[in-house]
């Protein structure tokens, strides 16, 4: 399924920068004249939001088929309140994580057969997919520290290192089934060297 033109995302391991850069592609875009919306997943509606919390909060222990099931019902109501209305509009719709996430936690992490995800996606996002994603690419250690000193701590960041590369190791497949789509960025830079790289990439995506 071709991408969708003007619908990006970013992706990557626990504290890569993704919501950082997404937010500085968003104003490098609008500052060129595109309308731009950035949202992110899970969230992005108020249904998604308190999804969200279900999904990230430490002390809710749930079984993997009840976590990709949340996933895809803020998904489902993301794309049909959020996503799809922007895109008809010719708005450029920059998401921090989409499916690409799903497979690399829920498929490659956690164990679930692939085959359950692309079934979702049938249903939900039938057609639906980035035309260009950004995979920020860095080591895993790096990124829970860099986390823990944010001070930031959710439901994934108490998984083990083992869980988080396997992550990583499912973002990369991911791009390396999907070089033209998926860009991997060396996220272990500034930021700005990284931005520097994005912007560069966005701005050939739109000749």
């Amino acid at each position: 399924m071709p991408g969708v033109k003007g619908f990006i995302s970013f992706e990557g391991i626990e504290g890569a920068g993704k919501s950082t850069q997404a937010k500085l592609l968003s104003e490098y875009l609008g500052a060129k004249g595109h309308n731009v919306l950035l949202t992110v997943e899970p969230g992005g509606t108020g249904i998604g939001q308190k999804i969200r919390s279900l999904l990230l909060e430490p002390q809710n222990h749930m079984d993997p088929v009840t976590e990709i099931l949340l996933y895809y019902a803020s998904r489902a109501q993301h794309v049909r309140e959020v996503i799809y209305p922007a895109l008809l509009k010719n708005t450029v719709v920059i998401t921090d994580r989409f499916t690409d996430s799903t497979i690399a936690y829920q498929g490659y992490a956690r164990g679930l057969d692939l085959s359950i995800i692309h079934s979702l996606d049938e249903i939900v996002v039938p057609d639906l997919k980035p035309f260009l994603t950004f995979l920020l690419d860095l080591d895993v250690e790096e990124g829970l520290r860099r986390n823990r000193r944010a001070q930031k701590e959710d439901r994934f960041e108490l998984e083990t290192l083992e869980f988080h590369s396997r992550v990583r190791e499912g973002f990369l497949r991911i791009a390396a089934e999907e070089p033209e789509r998926v860009r991997i960025i060396d996220a272990s830079r500034g930021p700005e060297e990284v931005c520097k790289d994005i912007m560069r990439i966005a701005e050939e995506a739109w000749r």
